[in-house]
């Protein structure tokens, strides 16, 4: 079961967030410092054209554009408001292993829901397609 893997819960704890976050374009004299953004819940992951593209690492919310005194706690509760991870009232070391079960079983809805908006998204975008080659096969263009 993927939930006892050491993956699954690696991102769960600050210091592994805050190693994802080499090459961070903002430092200790802004807002949004490596150290905040992964207290926040935030990885690093940039993209060739965004360096500054960071993704909550339960609620899989990404967020681009910061500026150096936006801050990450409240850009999260935002943008995420129903993230439960940022809602925590304790530290994660302090949670029992019911409450570690119902945080993963909200981390797995994030994950399936994710997945499940990028592969309708790919079929809307191939339907769209075919619909456009029938089209232009029922207009004689082809």
């Amino acid at each position: 079961m993927e939930m006892f893997k050491e993956e699954a819960f690696k991102l769960y704890f600050f210091e592994n967030r805050l190693e994802t976050f080499e090459g961070w374009p903002f430092d200790e004299d802004c807002s949004c410092t490596p150290e905040k953004m992964a207290r926040a819940g935030f990885i690093h992951t940039p993209t060739e054209n965004s360096p500054d593209v960071a993704m909550c690492f339960f609620c899989l919310k990404e967020l681009e554009g910061w500026e150096p005194e936006d801050d990450p706690e409240k850009e999260h509760k935002t943008h995420s408001p129903s993230c439960q991870f940022i809602s925590l009232k304790k530290k994660v070391e302090d949670l029992s292993m019911e409450e570690i079960f119902r945080l993963q079983k909200e981390r797995n809805k994030s994950i399936i829901k994710k997945n499940c908006n990028e592969a309708m998204s790919r079929l809307e975008e191939a339907a769209k397609q075919r619909r456009g080659q029938i089209i232009k096969t029922a207009l004689g263009e082809e």
